[in-house]
């Protein structure tokens, strides 16, 4: 699976984290992010990643471009809700964009890791299932 891994400034530590906890299941996938979130995963676990721009200079829309072009399949995020971001509205098309395509979207730790636990034991495989309602 593709998965793109996000983290606001201050949920970047929560991030790492995070995937040093699952990088014997983030090992097994493809992994894009946006600029520092990207750089942070591969200096803190040696994990390869594909990294886009930064989110504010327009690594959210890349990512949503993605989405958009059926490239990517499940979307990490830790999003800082206390926090004004200045670049909300790319933040705001990043989610719609994901409900609308119907990609798989974690906001925060603990439904980052329903996701990954989904994957691990083989639950999530959402484009055949999908393709079997339809």
């Amino acid at each position: 699976m593709k998965i793109a891994l996000i983290a606001h400034d201050r949920k970047k530590d929560d991030l790492i984290q995070f995937v040093t906890a699952y990088q014997p299941i983030l090992n097994h996938h493809t992994l894009y992010a946006t600029g520092t979130t990207g750089q942070r995963v591969i200096d803190g676990t040696g994990l390869p990643v594909i990294r886009f721009q930064s989110g504010p200079l327009g690594g959210d829309q890349q990512i949503g471009a993605m989405i958009a072009q059926n490239e990517m399949d499940m979307v990490i995020f830790f999003r800082d809700p206390l926090t004004a971001q200045p670049h909300e509205p790319d933040v705001t098309a990043l989610i719609r964009l994901c409900d609308v395509y119907g990609i798989p979207l974690a906001t925060n730790m603990g439904t980052a890791e329903v996701l990954l636990k989904g994957l691990q034991e083989g639950f999530i495989d959402w484009r055949l299932l999908g393709e079997r309602r339809g």
